[in-house]
């Protein structure tokens, strides 16, 4: 064994509820996990919980997210009778038991997010429990400018090189690689410049035990009891 992984609940603890419920945030805090992945929307004023640009998949709604208003989008069910919840209530929920990866999606998300976060900050809440990350360089780009303090991940979906250096530049805290892409080399060449690995989407033992091998620091995971379960867990992400 190589190290020992952080593990980060993929929208909660999805694998056993709904994903960026209240239910499934609950379920990952039942389960102990340290840290928890949720995304972010903008809408109608509020910073609602939210994967898709559309409704379709995970809710009774149809049309594209931000063209609801919200008072439309908390009569949809998005899954057991779950609500889709604004991220100050998975705050509320989760508090100081868990940290919170923030992932930014559509527009104008950036910097009512980093408000929420200082706003968090001024009441004593480390930056440490805060992780805001994205696919998207110039959302990363702008809460850089708005908060120097703030931990980024820079979510990859493209050449790797390229963004480990876009990365190293930014000074972002880690990352986030897809499982397919994650090699022994590429880990170290992200140690080499500062970065952490968080890898996504880890669920079967064989790929966790796999991603230890190769020294990563962390997985997201939809069973993240999985992880916690098994000899690679490690309880903090050494940050806090």
């Amino acid at each position: 064994m190589k190290n020992e992984m952080f593990v980060i609940g993929h929208r909660g603890a999805m694998g056993y509820e709904p994903e960026n419920t209240l239910a499934s945030f609950r379920k990952a805090l039942e389960l102990g996990i340290p840290f928890v992945e949720l995304d972010v929307y903008f809408v109608d004023g509020h910073l609602v919980v939210f994967h898709d640009r559309r409704l379709e998949r995970t809710t009774n709604g149809q049309g594209l997210l931000i063209e609801q208003n919200f008072t439309h989008l908390r009569t949809l069910d998005a899954g057991k009778g779950e609500k889709i919840p604004t991220l100050p209530e998975v705050f509320a929920v989760v508090g100081d038991r868990t940290g919170l990866n923030i992932e930014l999606k559509g527009p104008d998300t950036v910097e009512p997010v980093v408000d929420f976060i200082s706003s968090q900050q001024q009441m004593s809440r480390p930056k440490e429990q805060f992780l805001v990350s994205s696919f998207k360089r110039e959302i990363l780009i702008r809460a850089r400018q708005l908060d120097p303090r703030i931990l980024l991940g820079v979510l990859v979906n493209g050449p790797l090189q390229d963004h480990m250096d876009f990365a190293s530049e930014l000074k972002a805290y880690a990352i986030h690689l897809p499982l397919s892409e994650v090699d022994e080399p590429m880990v170290k060449e992200a140690h080499n410049q500062g970065l952490k690995v968080f890898v996504y989407t880890v669920n079967e033992i064989a790929d966790l035990e796999k991603m230890n091998e190769t020294g990563v620091d962390g997985v997201f995971s939809d069973y993240p009891d999985r992880v916690a379960g098994s000899r690679t867990f490690k309880e903090t992400p050494g940050w806090l």
